[in-house]
């Protein structure tokens, strides 16, 4: 395809417009995190080569948190690691709906992150899903590395990042992307419940660990709700619960490249 019919169809494409969007408001928030890691003692060098091999906020915010704090090398690497579980659990879904091959594979792999994972599930069409996918993850990886150069510069002039609201950014991009898929009571009541614990959780743990204690909660709520109630009970179909998505129903056959609905042994 060449570059003008991608561009064509990127900007008639829904969900690259949202990925796009959501590139924006988080690539800015690299200004931020380039900022607090001179401070925290990291060099311009440093501070690149994070954002560049890490590449993801939270891990990032957490090593440059632990470092700022006196703790070693170690200390920070394993705060990074643990908040990093959960990208390895969206790689999973990922590589389910978008099968890359070759190089797609390992640029997938560095580009899974929060935004571009929320941005290509919650799309129904797998090619949407993949324009999502890319658009949010490159975009976001392009900016936010431009904007950590950006505020590891102007770190000290910049002063607080937090009087620019540059804080909120990323925060405020996530709730636009879950907010439209608490569709029901019960996931609201779930996101009530994980909000309460990670406020009481935040004055007990290190930073970045209460966002894993209220998934450790949605978890263990998940686990017991698991069986609980039968699919064939009044009031189970469009609870809110069910995934957006089933992304092996469609997946391409070793027989056939494409699969296109009504032609997966007579499934709707």
């Amino acid at each position: 395809m060449s570059v003008r019919g991608l561009a064509a169809e990127l900007k008639g494409s829904p969900a690259a417009k949202i990925g796009a969007s959501i590139a924006i408001a988080t690539g800015l928030y690299g200004v931020s995190f380039g900022a607090l890691s001179v401070a925290s003692g990291l060099s311009f060098f440093q501070t690149l080569v994070l954002s560049l091999l890490l590449f993801s906020g939270g891990s990032q915010f957490a090593f440059i948190g632990v470092i700022a704090g006196g703790g070693s090398g170690v200390a920070a690497m394993s705060a990074s690691a643990l908040l990093g579980i959960r990208n390895g659990v969206y790689g999973m879904q990922i590589n389910a709906l978008l099968r890359p091959a070759g190089w797609r594979r390992l640029a997938a792999a560095h580009v899974t992150i929060d935004e571009s994972s929320a941005t290509a599930t919650g799309q129904t069409d797998p090619d949407e899903q993949k324009r999502g996918f890319w658009v949010a993850g490159l975009g976001i990886f392009i900016l936010w590395n431009i904007m950590t150069a950006v505020g590891a510069v102007i770190g000290n002039a910049l002063g607080d990042p937090k009087q620019w609201g540059l804080d909120g950014a990323a925060v405020a991009a996530f709730l636009g992307l879950l907010w439209p898929r608490i569709k029901a009571i019960q996931p609201a009541a779930i996101a009530v419940v994980c909000a309460l614990v990670t406020l009481l959780a935040v004055s007990f743990v290190p930073p970045g660990v209460p966002i894993l204690v209220a998934a450790l909660a949605a978890g263990i709520i998940g686990w017991f709700r698991r069986g609980g109630t039968p699919s064939h009970a009044p009031g189970h179909i469009d609870d809110g619960l069910e995934p957006d998505i089933e992304p092996y129903r469609h997946s391409p056959g070793p027989s056939s490249e494409h699969s296109t609905p009504g032609t997966d042994g007579g499934q709707p």
